[in-house]
């Protein structure tokens, strides 16, 4: 099973998440949101599957830093354009394998899923 994480390096979440599936001899690709961020069509893939609003990270400093201007009337487009131009606003880890993709770290989620 081809398991793929996508997130931040130095996010404590993402450290517990990979932490997690090394514990488990889960192979895994780790693909870094800063220095390969995801494409258009790919968040689009991920919000067709968790809907936008889950994979909007709002509690997050960089959402939080946003203008008002940028966080209000959010909708699915703006919202995609939002995390497509700061990686930060994607809600993290996102985990893709065998044509799910969950997001966010859940012990029991995950361990049901692999």
């Amino acid at each position: 099973m081809s398991v793929t994480i996508h997130g931040i390096r130095n996010c404590d979440t993402m450290k517990r998440a990979r932490a997690w599936l090394e514990a488990r001899g889960v192979a895994y690709r780790f693909r870094d949101y800063k220095s390969e961020p995801p494409s258009r069509d790919e968040l689009a893939a991920w919000a067709a599957a968790v809907g936008w609003e889950k994979l909007l990270n709002r509690a997050g400093t960089t959402f939080r830093k946003l203008p008002d201007s940028e966080r209000a009337g959010l909708d699915a487009a703006r919202a995609l354009a939002l995390m497509q131009a700061r990686p930060s606003l994607i809600r993290r880890p996102v985990l893709e394998t065998a044509g799910r993709v969950l997001v966010g770290f859940d012990e029991s989620v995950w361990a049901a899923l692999l």
